[in-house]
């Protein structure tokens, strides 16, 4: 049975969180307090974090963030009543799996919850680290290391190294890219795949993944 640890100052909310993840099956926990859900994260069996991103004593970016910061890989879904796209792209950035603005549909929630259960259990039988050449993705870590340098990618960087990696030499279009790193919701007509490629060819050799044109790109 799945454990979730609700992170939500909202009580009505977050009983009604609860109650609906009982029912769904899953073990459920709720907290108001930003720092305990570190210390929660931290310490817990836990296998899917639901966090607010307006909390009384930090808020749910400074969360992620300390709990991404000591190694915690938990997938981690936000809500927010913010819907702008900055605040979105704060979250994915800083490590965030899922964004959900408020109000929400919990059978929404409730099948993203399972989409990100499945995919961490599939992860979890995957090989630690993946190599191609000089290249070294270590997925416990976050890190990455090119011919023996350790270079320091962003999150959605290291998902789009890392995409790239399980693909060695395949072509991968625009849209397969951007369906895996930024999911399936983003904005399609968004250059945000050509500006990621920018940045990775930026700090690992712009010889490394190659523009197939009018196709994609690949990892050489």
């Amino acid at each position: 049975m799945s454990s979730i640890l609700v992170v939500e100052d909202e009580t009505r909310i977050a009983s009604f969180l609860v109650k609906g993840l009982r029912a769904a099956g899953f073990t459920a926990q709720t907290t108001a307090s930003g720092n305990e859900a570190i210390h929660l994260a931290v310490q817990d069996d836990i296998d899917l974090i639901i966090l607010d991103v307006g909390l009384p004593d930090t808020d749910g970016f400074a969360v992620l963030e300390q709990i991404r910061g000591q190694g915690v890989s938990t997938p981690v879904i936000m809500l927010t009543a913010r819907s702008s796209v900055a605040d979105r792209v704060a979250g994915l950035e800083g490590g965030a799996d899922d964004y959900m603005p408020k109000p929400f549909s919990f059978e929404e929630l409730l099948a993203r919850i399972r989409v990100r259960l499945r995919s961490d259990a599939s992860a979890a039988a995957d090989p630690t680290q993946l190599t191609h050449r000089d290249l070294v993705l270590d997925l416990r870590t976050r890190t990455m290391e090119a011919d023996g340098r350790i270079i320091e990618l962003s999150a959605r960087e290291f998902a789009l190294a890392e995409t790239l990696m399980r693909h060695p030499g395949q072509v991968l279009s625009r849209e397969q890219l951007l369906s895996s790193v930024w999911g399936y919701d983003f904005d399609p007509g968004s250059n945000v795949v050509e500006v990621y490629i920018s940045y990775l060819r930026a700090k690992l050799g712009k010889d490394r993944v190659q523009t197939v044109r009018g196709m994609g790109y690949r990892l050489v």
